[in-house]
């Protein structure tokens, strides 16, 4: 049975299936699928989710699937999302450094203040940060 930490799992969420992929890391660096499950895609449409439940029960189904057929338990996966509910923003975060070198701390705040200063409507959430550039 493979260890844990070698396991990758992706999983695709689309309009008219879902499908699940279970990977194991091999020695020499790649990886070997060792599972794989699909459902139809119940509940989405245009890639937005319009009924919770039957989305919620495609993915266990591709997920139970793929776990069936790897034997392995999957807790974690990889998932992309996309459609034109999906924007990006970018906001600069401005702070003051206390010492020359730059800290994992002085990051974090950056990223925090760049975060604050977005403009997002009630409705919509951050779903990921990705730090482009730091600048003196």
């Amino acid at each position: 049975m493979p260890k844990r930490d070698q396991i990758l799992v992706g999983l695709d969420i689309g309009t008219t299936k879902i499908c699940a992929i279970v990977a194991e890391m091999t020695d020499a660096g790649g990886i070997s699928i060792i599972g794989v499950g699909s459902s139809p895609s119940l509940g989405l449409r245009k890639g937005v989710v319009v009924n919770i439940e039957s989305t919620v029960e495609s993915i266990k189904k591709a997920v139970e699937e793929a776990e069936l057929m790897a034997a392995v338990q999957i807790n974690s996966v990889y998932t992309g999302i996309a459609g034109s509910h999906i924007s990006a923003e970018n906001c600069k975060g401005v702070v003051a450094l206390k010492r020359a070198e730059v800290t994992r701390e002085d990051i974090q705040r950056a990223i925090e203040s760049a975060r604050t200063l977005a403009v997002i409507p009630h409705e919509r959430r951050i779903l990921h940060v990705l730090p482009r550039e730091f600048a003196p």
